[in-house]
């Protein structure tokens, strides 16, 4: 009986850490944020070297508990693929601050706010979608979000294309046209990172509640 309990509700420590690895997702764009909005300011490291730490230690939690648990509610495959997608997004926000910190004095006058604008809403959205799988609210109301983050890369795609367009007719120098083009494609892969983790939070919330009508027969069965 003891087993069965546990088995029923051991996912919803995964899904807080993974609540959790969202919200440094999102705290790290908050980050890049307020480089790119400050140009005068000295733009450093620390913060975004913070996020993806705590994100790290996250990770790391969320495979100790996997490995811990050998049997879960959740598919221990969609878990770890979640986690991984998850982390990968301020990894990729702190890999963009790098360069742009490395490369900051000859960008000054570039504007990355559309960019922005789109990735601070995904990952707002993304991380709405985590807090919905982890209160159990309705499949719907979490396919609206995911639908939502799609239409956002979608965007985002199309307003690649608008930039590289005017990039190449630019009169820009050789190497600012190569740094602006690495730029763009590390927040394009940001936004990449968003729409798979939002993927994957939809087909566990599917699974999720194919699987609920089982638990709550278990539940009434023993009358837990």
């Amino acid at each position: 009986m003891k087993t069965l309990v546990k088995w029923l509700c051991n996912h919803d420590a995964f899904l807080e850490l993974l609540e959790g690895s969202a919200e440094a997702g999102w705290a790290s764009v908050q980050a890049l944020k307020r480089i790119l909005t400050n140009p005068s300011v000295t733009p450093t490291l620390e913060e975004f070297i913070a996020s993806r730490r705590k994100d790290k230690q996250i990770t790391t939690k969320i495979g100790e508990l996997l490995y811990r648990h050998s049997i879960t509610v959740l598919e221990r495959e969609d878990i770890e693929t979640l986690s991984a997608a998850l982390y990968r997004i301020p990894k990729t926000v702190e890999k963009f601050a790098e360069r742009y910190i490395l490369t900051a004095p000859q960008l000054r006058e570039v504007d990355f706010s559309r960019q922005l604008l789109l990735l601070e809403e995904a990952t707002r959205v993304l991380l709405a979608m985590i807090k919905t799988l982890r209160a159990k609210t309705p499949t719907q109301e979490l396919g609206e979000l995911n639908q939502r983050l799609q239409q956002l890369e979608g965007d985002a795609d199309k307003l690649m294309l608008q930039l590289l367009r005017e990039l190449y007719s630019s009169e820009f120098p050789t190497l600012k046209i190569i740094i602006l083009k690495d730029l763009y494609e590390l927040l394009e892969k940001a936004m990449d990172r968003c729409r798979d983790a939002g993927n994957m939070a939809f087909r566990i919330a599917l699974r999720q509640s194919s699987g609920s009508t089982l638990a709550h027969s278990f539940l009434h069965l023993f009358h837990l």
